[in-house]
């Protein structure tokens, strides 16, 4: 399992509202543990075990690990006629400038092109992230103050 793997595997489970997720396959192990509150904190390890050999008998006594199929909630149809706006960025997304003020946009509202969307912190500097379309805001799929990396998306935008 490569690190690619992981990742997409640490969003899934983010994205899952599962509190805890234990993976073994050959030599790794790794649990991941997510929290449902408003921040969401995750932690990853990962193990390497040490290779063993397998007895004849004992091979014969392994089960075939369990597959558990997800289906997404939305049918990705319904999201082909929509626009995608990416984090240019990795940092910490903010739907307002400050704790104390508005949001930028909500769900429904028509930005135009140069629009404000949301802020996003990097080491210590807030990027606001522009729209580069007009349109109206279909979904956002961050939630405030989540972690998202660098081309994750952010909002889907009807431009018509």
């Amino acid at each position: 399992m490569d690190l690619k793997e992981i990742q997409n595997l640490i969003k899934f489970v983010a994205n899952s509202g599962v509190a805890e997720v234990k993976l073994e396959m050959d030599d790794v192990k790794i649990t991941i543990r997510t929290t449902l509150e408003t921040n969401v904190t995750e932690a990853t390890y990962v193990q390497q075990l040490p290779a063993q050999a397998v007895l004849p008998q004992a091979a014969q006594q392994v089960t075939a690990p369990t597959v558990v199929n997800v289906t997404p909630e939305a049918p990705a149809a319904n999201d082909s006629k929509y626009v995608t706006i990416k984090s240019p960025i990795i940092g910490t997304f903010y739907r307002k400038p400050s704790p104390d003020k508005a949001v930028f946009t909500e769900v429904g509202n028509t930005i135009a092109k140069g629009d404000v969307l949301c802020v996003i912190e990097a080491m210590k500097l807030f990027n606001e992230i522009e729209s580069e379309i007009s349109g109206k805001i279909v979904k956002i799929l961050v939630d405030d103050m989540s972690p998202v990396e660098f081309d994750q998306p952010l909002f889907l935008v009807d431009p018509s």
